[in-house]
């Protein structure tokens, strides 16, 4: 039985349910123009129901997406990403392709193209970025270090860095990465918040005056995002830490860089069969593992069902 009073922003029920239907677009206005440079800021957006070609059903499981467009022709991909994926790089800009590919026009035309932001709302750190960094802002530069094209842009937040308490929020986007990581945790809507936008969010996230159908599939989604955040945790962290554990134990007998060397080794194969553990356990195909994991079809044999 759910004992949370809000819903969590990170299922997918509780994203769309706040940012992804037309009567409640002003909140995803508010919380992209938190976001947006000053010659960006926008009043309206129209929602499109784009299906690109690509999309994997392990997108569809790890991925919830929101594709609009503003009335200046600026196109918005916001993605909430639940957990790592292989090429998660790469995987950003096949899709950012899309909506410039889609501005082409038939006959004379100057190749003129209007602004595409890419927004990835992460639920896990970049291996290779600063542990403190929440906002990832990335953009087309030279060897000058200049913006060489300023109308693609990517915005990347990794919620888990994202440590402020109440009393130090002091902006319009620390109150929307605050309802990010703790609006299940909440029990009323902050005192000092007055912003009509959020009055508006803690009535529609309240789980009591949802109808029964509605609370059955949030139900649904928050398994399903608990399923994935227990694929990641224990891959990435449990068996991480008890390779090294094991590593440097052994290690004391051999010598603390041999021990080191087998503590990552045996962190890795035990990070990679809790991750094939737990994705059967949520019903995906052997594909898909190999696709999540990276290994192959005769290396994932080797994990026995």
């Amino acid at each position: 039985m759910l004992t949370e009073r809000y819903i969590n922003l990170f299922t997918d029920f509780g994203f769309k349910k706040v940012f992804g239907e037309e009567p409640n677009k002003d909140l995803l206005i508010s919380f992209l123009n938190s976001l947006l440079p000053a010659h960006h800021q926008i009043a309206d957006l129209e929602f499109s129901r784009t299906e690109w070609q690509g999309k994997t059903a392990l997108d569809r499981k790890a991925v919830v997406d929101l594709h609009c467009k503003a009335p200046d022709g600026t196109v918005f991909l916001v993605e909430l990403q639940k957990a790592k994926q292989n090429f998660f790089k790469d995987r950003s800009i096949f899709y950012a392709s899309f909506p410039i590919q889609e501005q082409a026009q038939r006959g004379d035309w100057d190749y003129r193209l209007a602004a595409v932001y890419s927004i990835g709302i992460l639920d896990f750190n970049f291996d290779d970025a600063d542990k403190d960094d929440v906002i990832h802002t990335v953009q087309l530069k030279n060897q000058k270090n200049q913006v060489f094209y300023d109308k693609l842009t990517f915005i990347y937040l990794t919620l888990p860095n994202f440590k402020k308490t109440l009393d130090e929020l002091h902006t319009l986007l620390d109150q929307w990465l605050y309802l990010f990581r703790h609006l299940p945790n909440l029990q009323e809507m902050p005192p000092r918040w007055h912003e009509l936008v959020f009055r508006k969010l803690f009535k529609i996230a309240e789980l009591v005056q949802m109808p029964a159908t509605e609370r059955k599939e949030y139900e649904a989604s928050l398994k399903n995002y608990r399923d994935w955040k227990s694929i990641a945790d224990t891959a990435y962290g449990d068996g991480i830490s008890q390779g090294h554990a094991q590593g440097l134990e052994e290690g004391l007998a051999q010598g603390l860089e041999q021990g080191l060397a087998q503590g990552k080794e045996l962190g890795r194969v035990e990070a990679l069969r809790a991750t094939v553990q737990n994705a059967r356990a949520i019903g995906l195909s052997d594909q898909q593992i190999c696709g999540l994991t990276g290994l192959s079809q005769s290396e994932l044999a080797q994990f026995k069902a």
